[in-house]
């Protein structure tokens, strides 16, 4: 079963991929971070963030109190990097991303950020189109 990106059905089922990718997991270790990710859609803006504490991951659909860092970007920016199209280094390089807060933070979730793209592949995710039309 599909779940569309950017919903609360992606944002369970992205938390129990990473949740259950030995790999990421690892990857967390013993760090902490609260990420509040803030996507400009042709709808609107969504807000989501992930949240890394005790070797666990938390994803849901709105705002996390005390971000460490805020990350924007546009819809296809953030559909690139989900798809793994797109690293996050090189969409933050070229402008794609944008970061406020604790950067050195992020510099030090490196091992877990790369991970990323593997831990969410087993996913069925539904994107929109360039025109609105949904995509996978």
């Amino acid at each position: 079963m599909s779940v569309k990106f950017l919903t609360e059905d992606w944002a369970a089922a992205a938390q129990g991929a990473m949740n259950a990718d030995a790999a990421f997991v690892a990857a967390i270790g013993g760090n902490t971070a609260r990420l509040q990710q803030v996507v400009s859609t042709p709808d609107g803006e969504k807000r989501y963030y992930v949240k890394l504490e005790n070797g666990t991951a938390e994803v849901a659909m709105g705002d996390v109190d005390n971000p460490d860092a805020t990350i924007t970007q546009d819809y296809d920016t953030a559909k690139g990097i989900s798809t793994g199209e797109l690293s996050a280094v090189s969409a933050y390089m070229t402008g794609k991303l944008r970061v406020t807060g604790d950067l050195m933070k992020l510099m030090t979730m490196q091992g877990v950020l790369t991970q990323l793209p593997n831990a969410l592949k087993s996913l069925d995710v539904e994107y929109d189109g360039p025109t609105g039309a949904a995509a996978r």
